[in-house]
């Protein structure tokens, strides 16, 4: 073989070994395009630091160079958020999930998601339902494996959070001709606030809002009138797990379980109600998403709150459910263990200087938790309420 025929052939093979490896590290022999330069302005934004008290986001505020600048935590202020507020109070009636952004900024590579412009511009799913299928069946894996929901046999319903559903909820199980009207809606207190502004906010003739529970505990066995009772389990902030108060054919049960995952709560037993709300942003941290489902028993409750949902909103925005549906595919890869082990060890750290610092205090003291054991965590778990 004459040199020069050596070096095309040499050629040739060092062109087909590149092309080889581009496609091994493309793994779909695909390489990137239209998506590369949003890629590049993610990486950029994201690498701004913030001291860890706030973020910089592709859609937040410009410096006058037109540049993403910092947007910082509560109580946190300066360019790079490092300055503490002295004067920040403590807010004890919310919080923003913020204790899980670790983990995600840790899992940056397998949690990032890029759509193309025209990434699900329809309505509706191909089956001509506003519910993705495949985040559906990603929802049931996730609760077989942490064992916190019995799921067999029921409907799996998208909501705009947990807020929507709610507020579907009360119209669901509210609009039925067998009962007498308005439908009384309570709630063993203490509750969370949304459960009465949003039943008084629409003013609707099928339903009021009639406060505690336990109020209503005596009249309720031996009343003509229908209830709704909203059962709150594991209750926030204290973390216990509660049962309804009460009782009767006439009583319906709607279950808030967005704190029934392991970083917040002993998981003694699969609950089994008729219909129960979950949230994401309990879960995973992403509160701004906006997403949360409803796991019902009754084919004629999720007709009812699948009509709701469709005139009132159409859905919840294909966007917000690709991106739900990467993040539950990252906690999976574990069965959520990396997940829940984290949040629960920063949750539980947060408690015990709480604890010491009331503790120290003559005027304030914390309710006496007791421990219980968790089926998934297979351990014992310390009490770790959800206010962070």
């Amino acid at each position: 073989m004459s040199l020069s025929s050596f070096t095309r052939a040499a050629c040739v093979v060092s062109l087909l070994l590149n092309l080889f490896l581009l496609i091994r590290q493309h793994g779909d022999g695909v390489v990137p395009s239209w998506s590369s330069k949003s890629a590049e302005e993610a990486e950029e934004v994201a690498s701004i630091y913030c001291s860890g008290h706030g973020a910089a986001y592709l859609d937040g505020a410009l410096s006058q160079g037109g540049k993403p600048v910092c947007e910082c935590n509560l109580c946190y202020g300066g360019p790079d958020c490092s300055q503490i507020l002295p004067s920040c109070p403590a807010n004890a009636d919310g919080g923003d999930p913020l204790f899980l952004q670790p983990y995600w900024i840790k899992h940056a590579s397998s949690s990032a998601i890029t759509v193309s412009g025209w990434h699900r511009m329809s309505y509706a799913f191909p089956d001509q339902t506003f519910v993705s299928a495949e985040l559906v069946k990603h929802i049931q894996k996730l609760h077989e494996a942490v064992g916190n929901a019995v799921i067999d046999r029921k409907f799996i319903l998208f909501g705009v959070g947990s807020t929507q559903l709610l507020h579907a909820a009360y119209y669901a199980l509210s609009d039925d001709d067998r009962l007498l009207k308005p439908v009384n809606i309570v709630a063993r207190v203490p509750y969370y606030s949304m459960y009465k502004d949003q039943a008084s906010m629409f003013k609707s003739s099928n339903f009021q809002w009639q406060g505690d529970a336990s109020l209503w505990k005596n009249i309720s066995n031996n009343s003509t009138n229908s209830f709704l009772e909203i059962v709150t389990s594991p209750n926030n902030p204290d973390s216990k797990l509660r049962q309804p108060v009460l009782q009767g054919s006439s009583v319906k049960t709607m279950y808030d379980h967005a704190y029934y995952w392991p970083h917040y709560s002993a998981i003694p037993t699969p609950a089994n109600g008729d219909l129960m709300i979950f949230t994401l942003s309990k879960i995973t941290g992403h509160a701004g998403s906006r997403f949360g489902w409803a796991v019902i028993k009754d084919a004629d409750v999720y007709r009812r709150m699948t009509t709701y949902l469709q005139f009132n909103s159409m859905g919840v925005s294909h966007e917000t459910q690709v991106r739900a549906l990467e993040l539950l595919k990252v906690v999976l890869e574990d069965e959520g263990r990396a997940l829940f082990e984290f949040g629960y060890k920063v949750i539980a750290d947060r408690w015990a200087k709480l604890n010491k610092i009331i503790s120290a205090s003559t005027y304030f003291s914390l309710q006496k938790l007791s421990p219980q054991y968790c089926t998934y965590l297979q351990d014992v778990h310390q009490p770790s309420p959800g206010k962070y």
